[in-house]
């Protein structure tokens, strides 16, 4: 898909734009949001099913 050189653009890129010290918490906060969307998709996830009977027994 990329190459070791594009590789190496992106990164420096994102450096330039977010600084080097903002880099670890751009990260943790993708892993979190990836960790929540699984979660969301996962069939059988408490989420919106609960909601979902509460209006049904009003």
């Amino acid at each position: 898909m990329f190459s070791g050189n594009e590789w190496l653009i992106v990164v420096i890129a994102a450096l330039v734009l977010f600084g080097g010290s903002q880099i670890p918490k751009l990260a943790r906060n993708l892993g979190s949001a990836q960790k929540e969307f699984k979660k969301g998709l996962s069939p059988g996830s408490d989420g919106d099913d609960a909601d979902s009977k509460d209006d049904s027994a009003a």
